[in-house]
């Protein structure tokens, strides 16, 4: 009989047995303790996803919001059902669009090969989250936002410290709801800033600003909740998918040689490291109206669970999915979501595992990961590398 808690020590140790064991045995597995559904197999997390009718994400997403309800829900674009999260979301993904972001590749690209530059020349070593992934994800995320970047350092601090989860409970720790406070706040200074001296400018936090949902203007406040999000959003998940594709790639070293053969396939690389090792481990809603799914029936106001890790590796979806193989192109995954809470930053996360792993291979193609000194975060919410050395 499958048993299964996204809380205990042997699913935060490694979730994937449990997951094969759901999807084979349970794909709508209830959890009595949270009174919610785990969702496991890929069609049905890529349905769910779409199904605005029957799932709503008004009550939150996050585990801390669903399961523990130690943290508050605030007003964030994924927490609005259409029709308001689809008018917010058209002017807020105006920032994060193909068309955008080709201005700003140029950008990151060399804010990148500096940043490497700088661990080259300091020695023979670096750490791919703390040096590289999140020093220029965090930069990123400001100037699509509006922040400015002389504060990056500050809030990639505060982000790190959100996602500190209590060693012996594995919910959130107090350090981490008061770094969210702090971030709240800030974002508020900032919101307030945008207001007094209005700029009729593309970023997201003066789109905000200006953004009336049925005549009405959001309040300083919910405002900033949106920015909190987006800072969150734009800066803690890419440098643990940069993580993991190093490791992958150091791993696997015939496809590493054929990245630095070939850099055109690295953008295929980065996509199967995302569904090979997906950092978010699930995201969750709760049922507007009772849906059968696999003879069980889910109910109002119950909670349900999207094990997005679980789905991306679902025999029924893809060939050999335990393998890593960056030849594998297929035509969709659910690491950024799908369907109305599709991941706004997909565009920019592509953008930046391209071009990072891109001057990676061309500057030290030879890296060697150092997995004794790797710090790796396994809660039941994230998994990946907090900290990741590598030598060159």
């Amino acid at each position: 009989m499958v048993d299964y808690d996204p809380f205990s020590e042997a699913v935060r140790k490694d979730p994937y047995p449990a997951y094969k064991r759901l999807r084979d045995e349970a794909p709508a597995y209830y959890l009595s303790r949270y009174d919610a559904w785990a969702i496991s197999r890929f069609q049905d997390v890529w349905d769910a996803s779409s199904d605005a009718g029957s799932y709503s994400t008004a009550k939150g997403v996050s585990p801390a919001q669903i399961l523990t309800r130690e943290q508050p829900v605030t007003p964030m674009l994924n927490t609005l059902d259409p029709p308001a999260h689809t008018q917010l979301r058209t002017v807020i993904r105006q920032c994060f669009l193909p068309k955008h972001l080709r201005s700003l590749e140029p950008i990151a690209r060399k804010l990148f090969e500096d940043l490497l530059e700088q661990a080259i020349s300091r020695g023979g070593s670096c750490d791919v989250v703390g040096d590289l992934g999140s020093q220029l994800s965090v930069r990123i995320a400001c100037m699509a936002i509006g922040l400015p970047a002389s504060d990056a350092t500050y809030l990639n601090r505060l982000v790190q410290a959100f996602f500190h989860h209590d060693p012996d409970t594995q919910g959130m720790a107090p350090e981490g709801l008061s770094a969210l406070q702090e971030l709240s706040d800030y974002c508020l200074y900032r919101i307030r800033e945008c207001r007094r001296k209005p700029q009729d400018r593309p970023e997201a936090i003066h789109a905000l600003a200006r953004f009336e949902l049925d005549g009405r203007r959001f309040s300083d406040e919910d405002a900033a909740s949106h920015v909190t999000m987006l800072v969150i959003g734009g800066s803690e998940t890419f440098p643990k998918t940069l993580a993991n594709a190093v490791v992958r790639l150091w791993q696997y070293p015939d496809q590493r040689r054929e990245c630095v053969k070939n850099p055109a396939l690295i953008p295929d690389a980065y996509n199967e490291s995302v569904r090979f090792d997906m950092p978010t481990q699930f995201l969750c809603r709760t049922l507007k109206r009772d849906v059968e799914l696999h003879g069980q029936k889910l109910r109002k106001g119950q909670s349900a669970m999207f094990l997005y890790a679980s789905a991306n590796h679902d025999e029924r979806e893809f060939k050999d999915p335990d393998v890593f193989d960056i030849h594998r192109r297929p035509p969709r995954i659910l690491s950024f979501g799908a369907g109305t809470h599709q991941c706004l930053g997909t565009h920019v996360a592509r953008m930046e595992g391209k071009l990072t792993l891109e001057s990676i291979l061309a500057r030290i193609p030879d890296y060697k990961v150092d997995l004794e000194k790797a710090v790796r975060l396994r809660t039941e919410f994230v998994q990946g590398y907090a900290s990741l050395p590598i030598r060159f």
